[in-house]
């Protein structure tokens, strides 16, 4: 199966969050190929009229530019993140460059703006990136393990590519985090030496796990992960691994 892609007019492109230190998010698609087995934004599929599974289709928000350059006129300070709900870097941008269309609007203004993928797409805008008055990229990595990311992450791009984009950014003198969430098996040791150098702080989330997601754990004898008590453990050690870097629980 295709996935679907279609075009539609969003009603609003900033829109309040209640996520902490974030005052407002931007979401350029509805939707994600990527695919993710865990993702928590899956609830969106409820309103958007698709009956595709989710991972199976975008939504481009073709007008999503002209809202905010309105959008921006009303609002003199606060943090954006881009993306809260999608990837704004998933394979499509490659093709709409919608993204980057709104990043040309939000440079221009003086708000700090955050922007959270797992692609390395990112790296074309770079150029745009540094002409930004306070901005960060942090790139979602769930584990050092290939076979791990293939399982829940199909659609996503490989581990190695993630953290060579965050390398290159960091290197560009742009601020970088890492963002671990959910907490998939993997080798902690291994994936902090793998990032230290390049980030300037780490994320994690836990999250919470629905059914489906629970079923492949247990098909896969991974069972042991879902303890509260082995995740616990794990970000324990990220913390001390970590250690003269910030680091958040959420």
């Amino acid at each position: 199966m295709a996935p679907l892609v279609r075009y539609i007019q969003a009603k609003t492109i900033l829109n309040r969050s209640g996520i902490g230190g974030v005052d407002y998010c931007l979401n350029p698609y509805v939707g994600c190929l990527h695919g993710c087995r865990y993702c928590y934004a899956s609830f969106m599929k409820r309103f958007t009229n698709h009956s595709e599974p989710w991972g199976w289709f975008v939504d481009i928000k073709e007008n999503a530019v002209k809202l905010l350059e309105r959008e921006v006129q009303r609002i003199e300070r606060g943090t954006v993140l881009i993306s809260s709900v999608t990837d704004c870097y998933q394979r499509i941008e490659a093709e709409t460059r919608l993204t980057r269309a709104c990043l040309e609007v939000l440079k221009d203004t003086r708000l700090d703006v955050s922007i959270l993928t797992k692609s390395p797409l990112v790296l074309r805008d770079i150029d745009l990136l540094k002409r930004f008055h306070s901005i960060e990229v942090g790139l979602t990595i769930t584990t050092n393990n290939e076979n791990i990311r293939r399982l829940f992450e199909p659609g996503a791009p490989p581990i190695g590519l993630r953290i060579k984009a965050l390398r290159t950014l960091h290197k560009e003198g742009i601020r970088t985090y890492v963002f671990i969430g959910p907490v998939l098996p993997m080798n902690p040791d291994a994936l902090a030496e793998a990032l230290y150098e390049w980030v300037d702080r780490v994320l994690i989330d836990r999250m919470n796990y629905c059914y489906k997601t629970v079923s492949i754990y247990q098909r896969a004898g991974l069972q042991r992960w879902l303890e509260d008590a082995v995740i616990s453990q794990k970000i324990e050690h990220f913390r001390k691994v970590f250690s003269g870097k910030r680091v958040e629980v959420c």
